[in-house]
């Protein structure tokens, strides 16, 4: 069977910048059958996470979704969370991948997961949806899970929610259709 698995990550912001992560959300998708898998899901809490990442420059995650700053608070720590989540990764023996996948897996892998990448979802999807470019440059630009689920999807509406498995589910859909024409190659 052709599983793979897809991972989202929610934080207070850039990892450079001092950003933890607050939530974590990994599906499995078969390929071959385009069935997702719930694996894990779990708001969790950082050493170093106080009243600070409640606002600016932190604080995006909380205006932009329905996280709560007090449901990281009473969260479990996220290095106790690291086993079980190595051993789903594991599970995925040909690999796993994410929407922003730098971004997501900078975080994860700076926490010490072991993680078999599979090519990025967003930069597969880039010359495929084939948004006109930035300002100053040539190629596609990247597309937002929106832009691309909206490519996909024309007739199903969808407003990312900014909750990591929600986010993962609907990001392994985008997946399963890159995977079907051929762009993301496994």
């Amino acid at each position: 069977m052709k599983e793979i698995a897809i991972v989202d990550i929610e934080t207070t912001g850039f990892q450079n910048q001092g950003g933890l992560i607050v939530e974590v959300g990994i599906v499995g998708l078969n390929l071959e059958t385009g069935t997702i898998t719930d694996e894990f899901e779990a708001i969790v809490k950082e050493n170093g996470f106080g009243e600070k990442h409640a606002k600016k420059p932190y604080g995006w995650v909380f205006q932009n979704s329905d996280l709560k700053y007090e449901d990281v608070l009473m969260a479990d720590g996220l290095s106790k969370l690291l086993p079980e989540i190595q051993t789903i990764l594991d599970k995925y023996v040909l690999g796993a991948t994410a929407f922003n996948k730098q971004f997501d897996f900078g975080f994860l892998k700076s926490r010490g997961l072991k993680i078999k990448e599979l090519p990025c979802i967003m930069l597969t999807a880039a010359p495929v949806v084939n948004l006109p470019p930035n300002p100053g440059f040539s190629q596609a630009k990247w597309p937002k899970v929106e832009e691309a689920w909206k490519y996909f999807f024309p007739n199903t509406a969808y407003k990312e929610a900014h909750r990591a498995l929600d986010d993962a589910r609907h990001e392994a859909l985008i997946a399963h259709e890159l995977y079907k024409l051929g762009k993301l190659k496994i």
